[in-house]
């Protein structure tokens, strides 16, 4: 395993990671529930993204806390329930911060662009 001082960190890094998606998936929630009861189509909501910097910067943030948080749980469900070793487990976990990150910023950009 790595060092405490990494492993604190890296506790850190998720909780930090915690508090900001649960704020984005609030704001996230709340603006579906809001526009959804306005009537917009997806198209609609689609049309009024295009060109907002505060959309890119919001969701593009949304994207780099998933791929902080989301890594640093699996490579530890992959050590403690798969048995992989600290190695293997933190390729993979780097492996799927990367693909979170390049496919999340890919899809803001496709709402945004």
């Amino acid at each position: 395993m790595s060092s405490a001082a990494t492993q604190a960190r890296l506790w850190y890094l998720q909780r930090l990671s915690a508090m900001a998606l649960a704020l984005f998936v609030s704001v996230h929630l709340a603006t579906v529930v809001y526009a959804v009861r306005g009537g917009l189509s997806g198209a609609e909501i689609l049309a009024r993204t295009q060109g907002s910097w505060p959309v890119a910067i919001f969701y593009g943030a949304f994207v780099i806390a998933c791929a902080v948080h989301v890594p640093i749980g699996l490579a530890r469900i992959a050590e403690e329930w798969l048995g992989w070793s600290p190695k293997q487990a933190n390729t993979a976990a780097i492996v799927v911060a990367l693909a979170l990150a390049v496919l999340g910023l890919r899809a803001v950009y496709a709402v945004v662009a």
